[in-house]
């Protein structure tokens, strides 16, 4: 995410320059369309059939899934209330069930703490905890021109071991707070920093060879705001860089799904794991529970773990008039889109390849864990309800339970589905996402 997110100011996070930049985003240079990955979703003009059976085969693994979550950031918004906390990463009745917490490495240690509360409530429910930087301390920083700015700012060359050191010291001051972080970043968004500290790509492969061996957690790299290529080909490329990155990061503002797939990342990066680490979609200035609107996220999150198979998804704002948790501490509508993966594929859960768009507006993904359970996730964004028949391979699934989300209904129980043949037929109502589990 981009601009200074002060709220204090009248302007922040969600000002017309922001949202100008989001809209204007044909204009700016994107990665040249690449080819689909393996089951990834299709336009509805080469979908199959309509009706189609899909096929769900859990022996057709592809990627594991970390989860899902966002940021808690408490320098720029307050923090989470308790009970926030608990409906955010707690998973019974009304809560999000995430699995994953962002928080932010502040240059200024003295708000190091600020982020202790949240981050710990979330890893006593089994939350993942990561950490991004937004600026090294201000002594290790200098500016300089880079095109129109004249006072860009960058790590200093000479600060570089200091600035691992800086990285490292709010490692071992969450975990002595009780939060052992997962992974740390190394920067936020470096190629759209105009509010905080830029890196070239050579920057972060030099930072990457020679200081972030000496990370006492995994590492994130490189945050490019919007998933540019050219930005972690680099990376990819150059083996020492790439043996200490553990994660390759990525955000996905304004990015089209035909740029989604990463054929280099799936050539280079054996072993690394590749996470989606924020978003917010479409918009920051329209109401989460705006509908059918909120139902694009839904898309969004399928298309993300299906086009682009990425381990995890992460919005910016956990509360926010536009985010998955209203201001009022209840889950929105998109929320409700988000806890349709989160609430149900759980971290270790496995995606499944299986058809990604069986008829028009239809969108569905597949995935296996907690022993013999099949989840699967159907986007409908057509005006008319559709049937889609689904037939489980190799399983001994014998019962199915869904959730559904529409204009009228959220996250509501749908009680049991019939199963013969170990097949069974769902009924998506117009605009709507459902969950199916079966076990």
């Amino acid at each position: 995410m981009t601009l200074r997110r002060d709220e204090s100011t009248a302007s922040g996070p969600e000002s017309p320059s922001r949202r100008s930049v989001l809209a204007a985003m044909g204009a700016l240079p994107l990665l040249a369309v690449a080819p689909p990955a393996a089951g990834a979703s299709k336009t509805p003009a080469a979908a199959t059939a309509p009706a189609a059976d899909v096929i769900v085969d859990p022996s057709a693994a592809r990627q594991t899934i970390r989860g899902f979550g966002g940021i808690n950031h408490t320098v720029w918004i307050s923090d989470l209330t308790p009970a926030q906390r608990d409906t955010a990463f707690g998973n019974g009745e009304g809560q999000l069930g995430f699995s994953v917490l962002r928080i932010p490495v502040h240059e200024n240690r003295a708000d190091w703490s600020r982020e202790v509360a949240t981050a710990r409530r979330a890893a006593e429910h089994g939350a993942t905890v990561i950490a991004s930087p937004w600026n090294p301390p201000a002594h290790m920083t200098e500016t300089f021109v880079r095109g129109n700015q004249t006072n860009a700012r960058r790590l200093r060359h000479d600060m570089y071991g200091a600035y691992a050191q800086h990285l490292n010291d709010f490692s071992g001051f969450m975990a002595e707070n009780g939060v052992n972080l997962y992974a740390i970043s190394v920067q936020n968004e470096p190629d759209y920093a105009q509010d905080w500290t830029w890196w070239t790509p050579n920057e972060m492969i030099r930072f990457l060879r020679e200081n972030a061996g000496s990370l006492g957690t995994k590492v994130i790299a490189p945050e490019s705001f919007q998933y540019v290529k050219s930005f972690s080909d680099p990376i990819l490329n150059d083996s020492q860089a790439l043996a200490n990155l553990d994660i390759l990061g990525a955000h996905l503002y304004g990015t089209p799904p035909q740029n989604f797939p990463y054929p280099l990342f799936r050539e280079r990066g054996a072993g690394k794991e590749l996470w989606m680490t924020e978003v917010y979609h479409p918009n920051s200035s329209d109401s989460a529970d705006l509908w059918p609107q909120a139902l694009d996220v839904g898309e969004h999150v399928h298309r993300a773990l299906v086009d682009a198979e990425f381990q995890a998804y992460v919005w910016w704002y956990i509360r926010r008039s536009y985010g998955p948790m209203r201001e009022d501490g209840r889950i929105s509508k998109r929320g409700a889109c988000m806890a349709h993966f989160s609430k149900f594929v759980r971290p270790g859960y496995v995606r499944i390849n299986t058809a990604a768009n069986p008829q028009p507006n239809v969108y569905t993904s597949a995935y296996t864990g907690g022993g013999s359970k099949v989840v699967i996730v159907a986007v409908n964004k057509a005006a008319s309800q559709v049937s889609q028949t689904f037939t489980l391979a190799n399983t001994t699934a014998s019962s199915v339970s869904s959730w559904l989300t529409d204009a009228g209904r959220t996250l509501a129980p749908q009680g049991g589905t019939t199963m013969s043949n170990r097949s069974f037929t769902g009924t998506l109502p117009a605009r709507s996402v459902t969950t199916f589990v079966a076990g």
